[in-house]
């Protein structure tokens, strides 16, 4: 089992490879502490399972998920969350994850979820309450989120804003002009009904674009 493991805590990152190095016939890869970094990773290295933590910097957990669905299907994705929250699991779910394993999980949890989803079968850590999932879907029904109606780009761009980057530096980063990022910003504003960086910030926070702890 080829594993690309992606977390942007140093010592987190460590652990987790010690415990992989344990389980028979697992072998990490690569590893990454930058979302947009481990996107390429997983593109060029086609892992089994890619182990991503929800909170990446520059691109988050939930973005690398819909994107390794949608440009490297064959890929199963792991999410790594401290939170377990109906919320964001329902997030990963949506994106395409194969499972979600909470970071509070005893260790042996990780080698079960592991084999799980590498027999294609879905994972979720027993600390997830499944039945609030299943309230939360019924309860949102086929409404679609704000969330849901940006694109992949202003989504990103959301992202690099609330995690403080200027205009300039988000242009420089995507390699495009600082007068596109302005109208992606003015776009967001519109359809979130947002109207200054600070409420684009919490509601990036709620939504699960990025966490407090990024």
């Amino acid at each position: 089992m080829r594993i690309l493991l992606a977390d942007d805590h140093t010592l987190v990152r460590a652990g987790i490879r010690a415990l992989l190095q344990n389980f028979d016939g697992v072998e990490v890869i690569a590893e990454s502490d930058d979302g947009r970094a481990a996107m390429h990773l997983i593109k060029e290295y086609l892992p089994d399972v890619a182990l991503v933590d929800i909170g990446m910097p520059g691109l988050n957990g939930i973005e690398i998920t819909a994107r390794v669905a949608k440009e490297c299907p064959q890929v199963r994705v792991l999410i790594l969350s401290m939170h377990a929250s109906e919320e964001y699991v329902l997030q990963a779910l949506r994106a395409g994850a194969a499972g979600y394993l909470v970071k509070g999980a005893d260790t042996s949890e990780l080698e079960l979820a592991l084999r799980a989803i590498t027999r294609g079968e879905a994972w979720l850590s027993p600390a997830v309450s499944k039945h609030l999932v299943t309230d939360y879907v019924n309860r949102v029904g086929a409404e679609t989120s704000a969330l849901e109606l940006l694109t992949p780009r202003q989504r990103e761009i959301l992202q690099l804003f609330a995690e403080g980057h200027s205009t300039k530096e988000i242009a420089h980063l995507l390699k495009i002009s600082i007068k596109t990022v302005e109208t992606h910003r003015a776009n967001l504003m519109e359809r979130l009904d947002i109207h200054d960086l600070a409420g684009l910030t919490r509601y990036a926070i709620r939504a699960g674009i990025v966490t407090s702890e990024t």
